[in-house]
C-alpha cells in the first residue's frame, strides 16, 4: 500500500480509504447497504491488513449508527495507527440548529462524534457541505477551536464548490486560522467536472483530494453494460440517485473501454476505474465501499494495479469533459502563460 501526505500536512494516509456510508442501513441509507458490526469489522480488518490506515464515515451517516459501529469495532484495533475521519453538517435531529455549520451544531456535533466515536479526538474533521447561512469566518473559527481543544487534528471539507472553497480558505489565512488540509469530493471516469475548479484548486493551494463514491455508485463497476437490466441488489435498483446520469450513451462508451483494458489485465473493470483515479493530479486517496467482503477485496487490488500510458490516454479522451468558458478561451488566447495547476484540464504536461 502507497501512504501519501495529505496536502501541505505531515499525515500520511493510504491510496486507499475504508468508505462506512453501508455500515448500519438506518433511514435513506439502507439504499446503499446494511452492513452490520460483525461483517463491518471484518471488512475493516481485511482492509487493515491490506495497509489501509484510514476510515472514513460521518454524522449523517444511517444517523449516527455508522459512527458507533466503527467506534465500537476501533477498541479492539488501538495501536494498529488507523486514523479516523468523519464529517458534519446534515441534519441530526428536527430543531433549528440541528444542522449546517454554525459555531453551535459545529461544536454539538464534534462532541457527538467523538461520544459514538468512542475516541478523545478525531483526526480529519469535514464539514460535509456549504451553508451560505453561516459566515464563513464563523465556521472556520469554529473548527479552529476544535483543533486548538485537541479534539480535532486537522480539518477538511466535501462538496465546496470552487468559490465557497476559496472564500473559507482566504478567511482561514487571513484570521490565522487552521486551514483545510483535504477535500473530499465526487471524482470519476464518468464525471470529471472537477477538473474545472476544485483539483487546480487543491494543487494551487496545497490541498489533498479524498475521492467518493470513486465507482459512480457502482456504474464503474463492470457490472453494469450497455443495453442490459441493472444487476439485482445494486444501489440504483433501490432508488438511490447519486450521481445523476445525464449522457447515457457517454457512460456506456466509457465503460465499454475500461471493461475493454480491464479484460486485458485479467481484472475488474472496478479496479481499472481505481487506479485511474490514483494516477490522476492531486489525489491523495481513493474512498472504496461496499456491501460484501468480495467488493472490498476486489477493490483493494487497484492500488497494485499499473495502467499503460496508452490505456491512460484512451481512458483520458473517451471521459473528456468539454471545455466550459473560460477555460476554452484560454485555451486559444493564453496557453503561453498558463502555470502549473491549469495544465491538466487541458491534457497538457509542464
Amino acid at each position: 500500500m502507497e501512504y501519501r501526505l495529505l496536502g501541505r500536512s505531515g499525515l500520511k494516509v493510504s491510496a486507499l480509504t475504508v468508505g462506512t456510508m453501508t455500515f448500519g442501513g438506518k433511514g435513506n441509507f439502507a439504499k446503499v447497504g446494511a452492513v452490520g458490526p460483525a461483517e463491518a469489522a471484518r471488512l475493516v480488518d481485511l482492509c487493515i491488513d491490506a495497509g489501509v490506515n484510514l476510515i472514513d464515515t460521518a454524522d449523517v451517516y444511517s444517523e449516527g449508527l455508522s459512527e458507533e459501529i466503527v467506534g465500537d469495532l476501533m477498541q479492539e484495533r488501538k495501536g494498529k495507527g488507523v486514523l479516523l475521519a468523519t464529517k458534519v453538517r446534515f441534519p441530526m435531529g428536527g430543531g433549528p440548529n440541528d444542522r449546517g455549520l454554525s459555531r453551535h451544531h459545529i461544536i454539538a456535533g464534534c462532541e457527538a462524534s467523538l461520544r459514538r466515536l468512542k475516541a478523545e479526538t478525531i483526526d480529519l474533521y469535514q464539514v460535509h457541505q456549504w451553508d451560505g447561512l453561516t459566515p464563513v469566518e464563523e465556521f472556520m473559527e469554529a473548527l479552529d477551536s476544535l483543533v486548538r481543544a485537541g479534539k480535532v487534528r486537522y480539518v477538511g471539507c466535501s462538496n465546496f464548490s470552487g468559490w465557497h472553497l476559496m472564500k473559507a480558505l482566504a478567511a482561514a489565512s487571513a484570521e490565522h486560522r487552521q486551514r483545510f488540509v483535504s477535500q473530499q469530493i465526487h471524482y470519476t471516469l464518468e464525471a470529471r467536472e472537477a477538473e474545472y475548479e476544485l483539483v487546480p484548486i487543491s494543487l494551487d493551494q496545497g490541498l489533498g483530494i479524498l475521492v467518493w463514491s470513486p465507482l459512480a455508485g457502482g456504474l464503474l463497476s463492470g457490472k453494469h453494460r450497455r443495453n442490459a437490466a441493472a444487476p439485482e441488489g445494486t444501489r440504483q435498483l433501490a432508488g438511490w440517485t447519486e450521481p445523476p446520469i445525464r449522457d447515457e450513451n457517454r457512460l456506456w462508451t466509457i465503460v465499454d473501454a475500461l471493461v475493454e483494458i480491464a479484460d486485458a489485465h485479467g481484472v475488474s473493470g472496478a479496479q481499472v476505474a481505481l487506479a485511474w483515479l490514483l494516477g490522476r493530479p492531486g489525489v491523495t486517496s481513493v474512498v472504496i465501499g461496499g456491501r460484501t467482503e468480495a467488493q472490498f477485496a476486489d477493490n483493494l487490488k487497484a492500488a497494485d494495479l499499473q495502467l499503460a500510458a496508452d490505456e491512460r490516454k484512451r481512458l483520458d479522451e473517451v471521459s473528456a469533459p468539454p471545455l466550459l468558458y473560460p477555460y476554452w478561451h484560454q485555451l486559444q488566447t493564453a496557453k503561453d502563460r498558463l502555470g502549473p495547476a491549469d495544465l491538466g484540464l487541458f491534457g497538457l504536461t509542464p
